[in-house]
């Protein structure tokens, strides 16, 4: 097992990416702070799970893909579907409910999807779209594509079967498969210590026969470049790859869960946000010069302005026709 650490110098191409990177990072955390504020206001209604805290992984690992490549991802996708490309005004409007959203409506805050982006979708049950990851790759493979199929799932997932059979059989078949999981630290439903969980899956994963590596999640360039060297072991081989990338939400599990939780203390969160993604990226702009305190409240006002046309969007868009109620039902 390797652990991924940022490169240390940069040149003029490494600092355009990191800027983008930091717009799409602004974008997430203003999309997210204004769903938080349109959930409490009764606009948003069922689950939403916030990404906020987690944006660096989201933005960090979809920049190491092509448009061509394939994404999937659990309930907490927000921030994969911004950076993925799928529009704001899309993502708010399914937040909504409505009919001009990315899943017309029907999907809501877990099921966002968007095959033109090849983004196939947020999906609700734990662990259970990883076997999925596998068939897309196996689906790579068996058309002689160079894709690659990057899957996103927290670390409450470990302890579900499909999870090792699915990377068992990405192993055997050799699928073009970055298994990339969100160590949030706080995966629901257990009392064991998830962390140890997750590391003991990484340091065995050499029995599945693929790489793993450890991966700081508040570090954006990190990130991308730990998704580079499984990106670039995939299309050279099909080989898999296992990313534990240790994170940090600052939200509670969702909306309907106490800001810090009754797991966590209101100290350790504020303790945490010193690692906050945002800032890590700002501090290192600055000090290379190439960015200041103009440049940065422009792009946060470009972020600010692109949420709130979102909510203008949803908020005008209609409800979807009671007859689209079976249109996505499978004939027998």
């Amino acid at each position: 097992m390797t652990t991924a650490t940022a490169p240390a110098s940069k040149d003029g191409a490494q600092v355009e990416l990191q800027r983008r990177m930091l717009r799409q990072m602004l974008l997430i955390r203003r999309f997210e702070e204004k769903a938080a504020e349109s959930y409490a206001l009764g606009k948003i209604g069922g689950f939403c799970h916030l990404y906020i805290g987690q944006e660096a992984v989201a933005v960090g690992s979809l920049a190491a893909l092509r448009d061509d490549d394939y994404v999937i991802s659990s309930y907490r996708e927000h921030g994969q579907a911004l950076a993925r490309g799928i529009p704001a005004t899309a993502v708010m409007a399914e937040l909504f409910g409505k009919a001009t959203g990315c899943s017309k409506g029907k999907g809501g805050s877990m099921h966002l999807f968007d095959a033109s982006k090849r983004f196939m979708g947020g999906h609700g049950i734990v662990g259970g779209h990883i076997p999925l990851a596998a068939g897309l790759g196996f689906a790579i493979r068996y058309r002689g594509g160079d894709q690659v199929c990057l899957c996103f799932f927290g670390e409450a997932a470990v302890n579900i079967g499909a999870f090792h059979e699915a990377l068992n059989m990405a192993s055997v078949y050799k699928l073009p498969v970055i298994f990339c999981c969100e160590n949030n630290h706080y995966g629901m439903g257990t009392a064991f210590d998830r962390v140890a969980a997750v590391t003991d899956v990484v340091e065995h994963a050499c029995s599945y026969d693929m790489a793993a590596e450890l991966v700081n999640g508040m570090d954006v360039s990190a990130v991308y470049e730990a998704t580079q060297r499984a990106v670039r072991r995939a299309r050279s081989g099909g080989h898999p790859t296992l990313l534990e990338v240790r994170t940090y939400r600052f939200m509670g599990h969702s909306m309907s869960d106490p800001l810090h939780g009754v797991y966590r203390t209101k100290e350790e969160v504020e303790e945490q946000k010193k690692r906050d993604p945002i800032s890590h990226l700002v501090l290192a702009l600055k000090e290379e010069g190439v960015l200041d305190d103009a440049a940065l409240e422009a792009l946060d006002q470009e972020a600010r302005a692109v949420v709130e046309e979102a909510v203008k969007f949803a908020e005008a868009s209609p409800d979807p026709d009671p007859s689209e109620l079976g249109t996505h039902v499978l004939a027998d």
